[in-house]
């Protein structure tokens, strides 16, 4: 393929960056390192912070941020003007309905289509459903602009694969899918990410092939660890362990390492709906998919209920009983809070009367409280306060203390629920 003249060579582009969460900072990182970048966002709290080379996400750090040579920072509108790619990486959740809420990407796309110039190319990276670049985003873009998509500018589509908290699959070691709006923006868009992706590149056939890439990688994943959960309500009502299964199953080479849990995060508990918003559209519904996202957004709801009833067979008045859940992030090691499923477990035990405490060490109290308005302990809880004890979330600060001190927080006669399987076995009352 040859690239059209319109497009800078990849060495002399200058980029912007819409958006430096989880996903855009990192990204605006390694372009940094090797292109003219601009990080722009809306937050000027969070540009301050990255300014005086502080990342509240801990994806990078002081002497990563120092390292990228070629990155700014700004707030501004007109800082963006004159820019060759624009990658936009907001965040698009659901809503209370578990509809795509694409608000955010809208937002976006307006403001990208204010600066836009002649042969600019937008690239989005935020979980879409299919056709939505071209059908959603690429109008905004014209009409903000004035210009025509594939005359006078184009739009990408590569999709993130950041797994926050993963020290080991950085954004340059995870091969990153690549498209264009034309085979030659397609192009330019694939040789633009070889700059910085060390583990190569693929180049889908169109846009909708890498969308739909994308919100099926979740989905397998999503739909593999219902089938798990599924497996745990049942042989919980069997009386068997579920990991006692899973590890004898585990010995044939073929089957698949999945563990019980809670399904929260930016993607796996996201992604599914996309792809099922726009089937139905179509006027297919999805009889696997949204089965085992009814399972497995139902699972903070089971959890609470076991650990209740554990409880009143121990005696505890529950009106009067204090809980300690252990972790309140969407996965461990991360500060990460985003759909945290947690949550369903703390407000379903406060449906029952009980006062719950949470304890993070990782977790943010101001950004916990603004999210959820939970408030979270600032430090350790004191001794031997609690009649349940949920272990949540498998940070590492639990996982290096013994069964003994983690108990210590309970009273006599308290119930420790454990849905890490954190703990062996015989050191818990129940476990998912």
């Amino acid at each position: 393929m040859t690239r059209m003249t319109s497009f800078k060579k990849t060495a002399d582009a200058k980029v912007a960056i819409v958006g430096l969460g989880y996903v855009g900072l990192p990204l605006a990182v390694e372009f940094g390192k090797h292109l003219d970048t601009l990080g722009f966002d809306i937050d000027a709290a969070r540009i301050a912070e990255l300014k005086a080379g502080n990342d509240r996400t801990l994806e990078t750090d002081a002497s990563e941020l120092a390292e990228a040579k070629h990155l700014r920072f700004s707030t501004e509108l007109e800082a963006l003007r004159g820019r060759d790619v624009y990658i936009v990486t907001v965040p698009t959740p659901i809503d209370a309905a578990k509809r795509p809420d694409i608000s955010a990407l809208r937002a976006a796309s307006r403001t990208v289509g204010q600066v836009l110039g002649k042969g600019a190319i937008v690239v989005y990276e935020s979980t879409v459903y299919p056709g939505c670049t071209e059908e959603d985003c690429a109008p905004i873009l014209e009409q903000l602009s004035g210009l025509k998509l594939n005359k006078d500018f184009f739009v990408g589509y590569s999709p993130e694969r950041i797994n926050p908290g993963d020290k080991e699959h950085r954004l340059p070691t995870i091969r990153k899918i690549t498209s264009g709006s034309t085979p030659a923006a397609a192009a330019f868009v694939n040789e633009l990410y070889a700059t910085i992706i060390t583990a190569g590149t693929y180049p889908a056939s169109s846009i909708r092939v890498a969308e739909a890439a994308k919100v099926i990688e979740n989905t397998q994943r999503d739909v593999n660890i219902a089938l798990i959960n599924e497996l745990a309500l049942i042989f919980n009502r069997m009386g068997l362990d579920t990991l006692e299964v899973l590890q004898a199953a585990g010995t044939k080479w073929n089957f698949l390492p999945f563990r019980p849990g809670l399904v929260g995060g930016h993607c796996i508990g996201v992604d599914p709906y996309y792809l099922t918003h726009k089937s139905q559209e179509m006027g297919y519904h999805p009889e696997m998919i949204l089965a085992g996202r009814r399972i497995n957004d139902n699972m903070g709801l089971y959890v609470a209920a076991q650990v209740i009833r554990l409880m009143v067979k121990s005696g505890a008045s529950l009106p009067k009983s204090r809980i300690l859940v252990l972790g309140i992030t969407f996965k461990e090691n991360c500060p990460d809070v985003r759909n945290t499923r947690v949550v369903d477990v703390v407000h379903e035990l406060k449906a029952y009367g009980a006062a719950v405490d949470i304890y993070d060490p990782w977790a943010d109290a101001a950004v916990v409280r603004h999210e959820y308005g939970l408030d979270i302990l600032t430090q350790a809880p004191a001794k031997a306060q609690y009649d349940g004890i949920v272990v949540a979330v498998a940070h590492e600060q639990f996982r290096a203390m013994a069964p003994a001190d983690i108990h210590a927080w309970g009273r006599a006669g308290h119930v420790l629920y454990d849905i890490k399987s954190l703990l062996p076995a015989d050191q818990v009352d129940a476990r998912l």
